[in-house]
């Protein structure tokens, strides 16, 4: 059945590959229209009260990721001029300042302490007022609504929160995102054209590559949005780690050739056939690998799994049902642009290697244990404010507030509003009192349990109170992610447990504790889901029970190098970069295990001794993982160097590493400890070095062209 189509395909060239063009109209469509998620917080499990209590802040107060605008040196009434300009943007819905309270005419050294330190700072040269907004923190209005407000800013004006955060990310992602996808191709296709025997071969495999990006891309509309890590790495991902099974299919092509010289739609045909099954076969590892994200509570993990696990299929689906007919269609100009490739020969180091097995497979027992001791010591940060470039208005914004307010993080605490005035005023009394507090915003210690509501200005009832809830805004000199903020938090949570056991905390800090929280878990589960799938597909591909163990342990200690190396080199890495590193290049490598693997038990099957079956499948295997780990490192490396945007560099940075390093891990690790471990695979491996029934006229042939080449 597969031939036929197959067949039918490499006959109508034309046909095929019109359709596929025209399919790229409704994917472009498909991507222009899928809406980008700037805002890692809004991925957090809704099950968390912190997530529970920001839907309350965003629904009842419009304070779910409140802006705050710090003017310096700026005279009252410039000050309020500039808060009813705000005021007018659309998605604005308030503008809060100390005129709310006690009008502009008192001076700071005159207004309650509690009112001073939460708009003034120290001197009383810096004022700041609370900008609310209609719809949701990260929601596209209220981004538009920041970027108006930054318009509104000169030299003398900050503005920092999650949104203005956010924002940044926004306009520093869309503005680098497709230099990332050039730059990646850029250099794909320079590292491809001098290790392939033509100049054209390679642009035409980055085009249908090209167009199964696109076809990914596109049909994330279902989805409704994807986050814009996803957006800025799924291109590069999907072109790293499919690109070896063009490389297959073109090896297959060219050996099917020799066999039907006369009639090169044969040829593609067999070509696609014999690919097809061991084509679905290599990328259901890599498949296995990112699926194991979607099983993150972070709900980043499924946009990124979901993404890749589906550009792996459309990456297979294009090599193929549209690489073949490119290749026919341009044949003739790939023979016209010839080369010779520059992929060398790996002979005498497999030769030197073998000769050394005992070392280096003492080594790879030896760094097991320590290489994983090593990598979960790595210093990983939980911040957006560390992912981005420190001249940003944000962050200067949010530096800002550290060194002039000792506002490094606010949280807010949403209560009962039955609960009495003077519980409530000793509550916050009781927080007040606790280590790192900057400044506290709260309706009852700003004027007493004696001022009745009905004579105060409805400004203020509307910021503090609103639908039975009360909000109070609590300022910390620690920030967000910090082992003392995190304390601050436990023990908050204590004190307001005791008044009311309804209450919720929320805010920067408090999310982000409970996103380190979920991370910690969801490295674990991951890791462990990964590594099983694999393991069982493995098992099952090899009918063995030892080659699972040794193939994954050759990839697990390629992780472990990649990641040790950023713990010895004191190198901060992302929140999410250990859990996409533990998944993608398991998933992505463990591909170049299974090559060596197949080919060495084809060589021990030939009836060849173990030492030369190991040098025929290491020196036949090594040159396509060298042009697939070269593709991958070159595409991610080029993007580390180029990326402002820490999140997305580090986990470039760790890919492009971690290709080369699995890389090497085969060649001096698997390589011998597969030679040495050849009668214990023998004896756990169903048909290691007997044919099945099924294969013996293949292996018959092969033995046959064996003898005639000796001859």
């Amino acid at each position: 059945m597969m031939h036929k189509l197959a067949k039918w395909e490499a006959d109508h060239p034309k046909t095929v590959f019109t359709i596929a063009l025209l399919l790229l109209i409704p994917a472009f469509v498909g991507f222009i229209c899928t809406r980008v998620n700037y805002d890692i917080l809004s991925y957090l499990p809704s099950d968390l009260e912190s997530v529970q209590g920001e839907e309350i802040l965003d629904e009842t107060f419009h304070n779910a990721s409140i802006s705050i605008v710090i003017t310096e040196d700026m005279p009252a009434k410039y000050t309020k001029a500039l808060k009813d300009e705000i005021g007018k943007i659309d998605g604005v819905q308030g503008v809060v300042w100390v005129d709310d309270i006690v009008g502009m005419q008192m001076p700071p050294e005159a207004m309650p302490d509690e009112l001073r330190k939460v708009f003034y700072n120290n001197d009383g040269t810096k004022t700041m007022m609370l900008v609310q907004y209609k719809n949701s923190g990260s929601s596209d209005e209220t981004l538009k609504a920041v970027a108006q407000i930054k318009k509104l800013a000169n030299e003398k004006t900050f503005i920092s929160g999650l949104s203005a955060i956010t924002q940044d990310t926004k306009e520093l992602t869309d503005k680098e995102a497709p230099v990332y996808i050039a730059v990646a191709v850029l250099l794909a296709l320079a590292i491809m054209s001098f290790m392939m025997e033509s100049w054209i071969l390679p642009l035409l495999i980055l085009m249908a590559l090209g167009m199964a990006i696109l076809y990914n891309m596109g049909t994330n509309f279902v989805q409704g949005e994807i986050s814009f890590l996803t957006q800025a790495i799924a291109a590069i991902l999907q072109l790293g780690v499919t690109m070896d099974y063009s490389i297959f299919l073109m090896d297959r092509y060219t050996e099917e050739k020799i066999k039907c010289p006369n009639d090169r739609s044969e040829a593609m045909a067999r070509a696609v056939t014999q690919s097809f099954t061991a084509l679905m076969g290599s990328s259901l590892t890599t498949i296995f690998g990112f699926v194991a994200l979607c099983f993150m509570r972070l709900k980043l993990g499924f946009d990124i799994g979901f993404v890749m696990a589906k550009g792996v299929v459309f990456g297979v689906l294009t090599v193929i049902f549209i690489l073949p007919e490119i290749i026919l269609l341009f044949e003739d100009s790939i023979n016209k642009y010839k080369h010779k490739s520059i992929v060398p020969h790996f002979d005498k180091l497999n030769a030197w290697v073998i000769k050394h097995n005992k070392v280096f497979v003492t080594l790879f027992i030896v760094l097991l244990i320590p290489a994983y001791i090593v990598q979960g010591n790595a210093s990983v940060y939980y911040n957006m404010d560390k992912a981005l470039p420190q001249d940003l208005i944000s962050i200067e914004g949010l530096n800002t507030l550290k060194d002039e307010f000792n506002m490094a993080s606010t949280q807010f605490i949403l209560v009962d509003d039955s609960i009495p005035a003077g519980k409530l005023i000793q509550m916050e009394n009781e927080i007040n009192e606790l280590d790192g507090i900057a400044s506290m915003l709260a309706y009852n210690s700003l004027l007493g349990p004696a001022v009745p509501d009905d004579i105060l200005p409805n400004s203020l009832t509307e910021i503090c109170k609103q639908d039975g809830k009360q909000m109070i805004m609590v300022n910390s000199e620690y920030g967000a992610a910090s082992d003392e903020l995190n304390n601050q938090l436990d023990k908050m949570e204590g004190i307001v447990k005791r008044y009311d056991p309804t209450a919720k905390i929320t805010g920067e800090g408090a999310l982000t504790k409970d996103l380190i929280t979920t991370i910690d878990r969801d490295f674990i589960v991951t890791g462990v889901l990964s590594i099983a799938a694999i393991f069982i597909l493995i098992a099952i591909c090899f009918k063995s029970f030892s080659l699972p163990v040794l193939l994954v342990l050759s990839i697990e200690l390629a992780i472990w190098l990649n990641l040790s190396i950023s713990t010895l080199m004191g190198t901060e890495i992302s929140f999410v970069s250990p859990t996409v590193i533990n998944c993608v290049q398991l998933g992505a490598t463990v591909d170049y295990a299974i090559l060596l693997t197949t080919r060495f038990r084809e060589e021990i099957r030939l009836g060849l001794p173990k030492k030369t079956a190991i040098l025929n499948a290491a020196n036949a295997a090594e040159r396509s993982v060298l042009q697939s780990a070269s593709v991958f490192f070159i595409a991610t490396f080029g993007v580390y160097l180029i990326c402002d945007i820490s999140l997305i560099k580090g986990i470039c940075a760790l890919l492009a590493r971690g290709s080369l390093i699995s890389a090497l891990s085969i060649v001096f690790f698997l390589t011998p400890v597969l030679y040495v471990s050849e009668g214990l695979i023998r004896k756990t491996t169903f048909w290691w070095n007997k044919e099945k029934p099924a294969n013996k006229k293949f292996f018959k042939l092969r033995k046959k062209s064996e003898v005639k080449q000796d001859a």
